[in-house]
């Protein structure tokens, strides 16, 4: 088992979450090195973390830089071979975790081995598919054995440092949404694989962003969705379709958002406001893009 502790670094991003899950996760995997960011800059939870169990690397962010930020500033880092990007509310035994990397070791051209997930009552649940351009749908694959797959969730993935780099890392343009998507998406154009391990097993807790307040918690989802779902069709140019639709709604929202505000619905007021504020940075984006590009010609 030493050599497994010495050859990965488990990353873990966290924002909000409860104590409880992060101690549970962590416990789990105390004898590994672990980088913990911190996107909430929770100095009380570090304190309560610290005192328990001995993290390699802390950082506290003063604001919340989304996971694909805080991913990198982990991966960079990190001084092992390979590295285990964790989400918090997925528990996994060092079992498990050498089931992943031997799997890696095996399979030429291989780019990240990711688990079979079971919710809490032991039943499968969603990890890979196909890309979402070609089906939003999520169905879960009920395998026999170890799979090739277009896409896996970067809740628990494993991967080595040096192929990720000359990868380009996670795209920072992304908060929170579809980066996962995107990685795959480059890596199948590189030529690599992403394999599902069939005996490799976690509980995972699909869910809801945990933030307690519920009007910043509406906010993020809905505003960081909306952005990343636009980005993410925009760099397979395929976003047309997404974006017009969307703008067609922006005069409505606007009404709404201020009915709502005065009507005191503030939850419904948030939702509006959080995709018209969404809907201009991406237009934003878009706009600088065609100037750089004339500026080419």
């Amino acid at each position: 088992m030493n050599f497994l502790i010495n050859e990965i670094t488990i990353i873990i991003i966290l924002y909000e979450e409860k104590t409880d899950l992060v101690l549970q996760c962590l416990e789990n995997i105390k004898n590994f090195k672990i980088i913990i960011v911190d996107n909430a800059g929770n100095i009380s939870l570090e304190k309560k973390i610290k005192e328990k169990y001995e993290i390699y690397k802390y950082f506290l962010n003063k604001k919340n830089y989304g996971f694909s930020k805080a991913a990198n500033k982990a991966i960079k880092e990190c001084d092992t071979e390979y590295i285990l990007n964790l989400q918090a509310d997925c528990l996994i035994s060092n079992e498990e975790i050498l089931k992943l990397l031997k799997s890696h070791k095996k399979y030429e051209n291989c780019f990240i081995t990711s688990p079979t997930f079971y919710n809490k009552d032991s039943k499968l649940s969603y990890n890979a598919g196909v890309l979402p351009e070609k089906n939003n749908e999520r169905y879960i694959l009920n395998l026999e054995g170890d799979v090739c797959v277009e896409t896996v969730l970067g809740s628990t993935i494993l991967f080595k440092k040096k192929d990720i780099l000359e990868l380009g890392l996670f795209d920072e343009n992304f908060f929170l949404y579809y980066v996962d998507f995107e990685l795959c998406r480059r890596i199948i154009k590189n030529k690599k694989t992403i394999i599902q391990i069939f005996d490799a097993k976690v509980q995972h807790e699909h869910g809801q962003i945990k933030v307690k307040n519920a009007l910043k918690r509406i906010f993020i989802r809905n505003y960081n969705f909306t952005f990343d779902e636009l980005y993410y069709f925009f760099k397979i140019n395929e976003h047309f379709k997404i974006f017009k639709n969307l703008k067609k709604k922006i005069p409505n929202y606007i009404i709404k958002l201020i009915i709502n505000f005065f009507l005191l619905r503030l939850s419904q007021s948030v939702y509006y406001f959080s995709r018209v504020a969404a809907f201009y940075k991406f237009n934003k984006l878009l706009n600088k893009y065609k100037k750089n590009n004339l500026k080419s010609i």
